[in-house]
């Protein structure tokens, strides 16, 4: 797996603003921004992009994700705009 194999299939599997993935080839760690987390918390954020990954994280081809998940406003907000 690649950073942009993993982009890709976040991107494909859920609506993004925005996404960022960088990692070592194990140990990855992603920005997710998407309207799509607009009301949910952390965890189902989390769930929403790791059911993008489908199986991959089960047959550990994406070992470990850190993830920050943000709605577009966070995000807009976290950038200073």
């Amino acid at each position: 797996m690649t950073a942009s194999e993993i982009e890709r299939l976040i991107r494909a599997g859920l609506s993004c603003d925005f996404v960022h993935v960088e990692g070592d080839g194990r140990h990855w760690s992603a920005i997710v921004v998407s309207s799509a987390f607009e009301g949910l918390r952390s965890i189902a954020r989390h769930q929403r992009v790791y059911a993008a990954l489908g199986d991959r994280i089960a047959k550990d081809e994406v070992h470990a994700l850190s993830l920050k998940t943000w709605t577009p406003a966070e995000w807009a907000a976290r950038q200073g705009g």
